[in-house]
């Protein structure tokens, strides 16, 4: 079945995209290279978790023990961004290592039929789920995909053996609803009734998948729903489908404590698929990545940085991070070196001796040399745009412009001396300020040109 979906994929990547975009063939040395010389990957993704909201990155409010010893065991990033402010376009660059302009998602793929709901990342785009595959990985995501809502883009269509969870970008905790009304919950190709609270059996299933495929190497993709609305702790009713009661949603004086029992949860489901590694003796020979799609809410924290999810602020777009491999990246590490999620694909495609087309240019890099040689890599230039928002960061300078349509609107912070961006230095930095709009309007150029277009309406049949 799902050889058989992989070579549908490429003729239609060869008829809708262009020779330009065949996918990869391994290297070499990955092809002599045994299977259990190749490390497994668990990337755990969380859902609008703030900055400031684990107790390692300096939440006093409540403790996460699983993921601090998560970064005490590995390496903990204090500057590492999200490619994008909301869900979808992060989730887009993250699987493509690639600007999500040029998949055609620079914005949420919302679940209203008025609006954008049959967009999706279109199967011409290349997925490290598809190139770990070719070189023998087994690979899965369990829990949030929200890159499309019709069947065509269904993850089994994008390289994964596997997918338990859900399409929407949120669903009720308990009754797995979407806000639309609309029943959620997958397996594979199918929607089916499996009761219990989300983040528990995204959890289940992400164990499940470490023990049936233990034996061989192994990329899963853990996208939790935390701690993203609506605000349910475990036991907390419904609020949507048949069983919701008017009235019965979580009330605006106990958010903190739904919020705190959902992040809760989903720390104590890290706990238990780290458990589950050294259980199943795969630690040493798993990379576990750890970090958030985009910034917290008003409902937690992003200290100290200013802004929400949804702004180019730094609090939009500045996440934790954490990498963990036992004996190979050293324990209670913190790296200050900027990186973004664009790089996890090109790091996983490295480690396993896989490689992009040299015609799909990557726009993340691979933080291997970093990870594992403490190797600083050259100063590079990151972009950011969602809406009329734009920003650019080279080195200490972040450039922000609130309002693209607006001439005189960019703003300068030299985040060096002020992370919180509350000091403009525009005026002062006139000629640093045009040499980076500059950057800033080739990069939008370059992105936008030959970018993937979404279909003008829904398939027939979704």
């Amino acid at each position: 079945m799902e050889r058989a979906t992989v070579s549908r994929k490429i003729l239609r990547i060869l008829a809708g995209c262009g020779a330009a975009a065949i996918v990869c063939s391994a290297a070499p040395a990955c092809r002599a290279a045994a299977a259990a010389e190749r490390p497994n990957f668990v990337i755990i993704l969380a859902d609008d978790m703030g900055y400031g909201d684990a107790s390692c990155y300096g939440n006093r409010r409540f403790a996460t023990p699983h993921i601090d010893r998560l970064a005490a065991e590995g390496a903990r990033f204090t500057d590492f961004h999200s490619s994008g402010p909301v869900c979808s376009p992060t989730r887009a660059g993250l699987l493509t290592g690639r600007y999500q302009q040029r998949a055609g998602i620079d914005g949420v793929i919302n679940a209203d039929p008025k609006a954008n709901r049959h967009h999706g990342l279109q199967l011409c785009e290349v997925t490290f789920a598809e190139l770990l595959k070719r070189v023998g990985y087994a690979t899965a995501v369990i829990g949030k995909w929200h890159l499309g809502y019709e069947p065509r883009y269904n993850p089994l269509h994008q390289g994964f053996d596997e997918f338990h969870g859900y399409v929407s970008g949120n669903i009720d905790y308990i009754s797995h609803y979407d806000r639309m009304g609309v029943y959620d919950w997958w397996d594979g190709l199918r929607k089916t009734v499996e009761p219990g609270y989300s983040t528990h059996l995204i959890t289940r299933h992400a164990i499940q998948f470490l023990e049936a495929h233990r034996n061989e190497p192994f990329c899963l993709y853990i996208a939790h729903e935390a701690v993203h609305s609506p605000w349910q702790g475990p036991n907390d009713p419904p609020v949507r489908g048949p069983e919701a009661a008017p009235g019965r949603a979580v009330r605006s004086a106990q958010i903190a404590r739904a919020y705190r029992e959902m992040l809760q949860e989903m720390d104590k489901g890290v706990g238990e698929v780290m458990a589950a590694l050294k259980r199943l003796g795969l630690e040493k020979n798993t990379l576990v990545f750890f970090f958030s799609d985009n910034g917290a809410t008003q409902q937690g924290s992003n200290s100290p940085f200013r802004g929400f999810k949804g702004s180019l602020w730094e609090g939009g777009h500045r996440v934790p991070a954490i990498a963990r491999w036992p004996g190979r990246i050293k324990p209670g590490r913190i790296i200050d070196l900027p990186a973004i999620s664009l790089d996890i694909a090109p790091t996983l495609i490295e480690l396993a001796g896989a490689s992009f087309s040299k015609d799909r240019p990557l726009d993340g890099r691979s933080l291997a040399p970093l990870l594992l040689k403490n190797r600083a890599q050259p100063e590079r230039r990151l972009f950011w745009a969602f809406r009329n928002y734009r920003a650019m960061r080279q080195g200490q300078w972040k450039l922000l412009v609130p309002e693209a349509q607006r001439a005189g609107t960019a703003k300068l912070f030299d985040l060096s001396r002020d992370p919180g961006e509350k000091t403009d230095l525009a005026a002062k930095e006139p000629a640093r300020v045009q040499a980076m709009l500059k950057a800033l309007k080739q990069w939008e150029a370059d992105v936008r040109s030959g970018a993937t277009p979404q279909p003008a309406r829904p398939s027939a049949g979704s």
